[in-house]
């Protein structure tokens, strides 16, 4: 659901913001959080923390790179509800030893390397600049600005190569959890 579409408030330039990282982001950011808790109700509800989090800035704070915000506020977000999880299984806290995210459980681990691999192979079954500007933007971070001045492209250019690159791979998705 849209952040915004419950309450029906008029939006600011912040909620936009918001709405915009939502659309592009929201897929990839409860699969990340899916890898490190585990499930994916707690995937969403941090997600949805961080949504929240985001929503309550002041509208004056600059972020200068939303997307990066987005994950390491995520991450962040991720180890408090690690640590929660802990105490409340009365298990020693240890901040010198968290090696929740360097030891990963196989089947999460086997469950990551999969999706990489269909996204690898579904971006190979795109045209050389819908896979470039793709990658640059979602994986890299760079803004449609930067992508265009790199690849000699308009911005709209871009926004097209990124749109139509992201319809073909939850098209893709989509199709692969049908056959599961």
């Amino acid at each position: 659901m849209d952040p915004t579409e419950a309450t029906g408030a008029p939006r600011g330039r912040r909620a936009d913001q918001v709405v915009a990282l939502f659309r592009e982001h929201n897929a990839a950011l409860v699969a990340f959080l899916r890898v490190r808790l585990g499930t994916l109700a707690d995937a969403q509800e941090v997600a949805q923390e961080v949504y929240l989090k985001l929503l309550t800035l002041d509208e004056a704070t600059k972020i200068d790179s939303p997307r990066a915000f987005l994950f390491r506020a995520a991450a962040n977000l991720a180890v408090d509800r690690l640590r929660m999880r802990n105490v409340r299984t009365n298990a020693p806290v240890d901040p010198d030893h968290d090696d929740w995210h360097v030891t990963p459980i196989p089947e999460q681990h086997a469950a990551a390397l999969q999706q990489w691999r269909d996204m690898r192979e579904a971006l190979d079954e795109l045209p050389p600049k819908t896979s470039r500007a793709f990658v640059m933007h979602v994986i890299d971070g760079r803004d449609f600005a930067a992508i265009a001045k790199d690849m000699n492209l308009s911005e709209r250019m871009v926004r097209y190569h990124v749109g139509n690159a992201l319809a073909h791979c939850r098209d893709r998705r989509d199709r692969a959890e049908a056959l599961r």
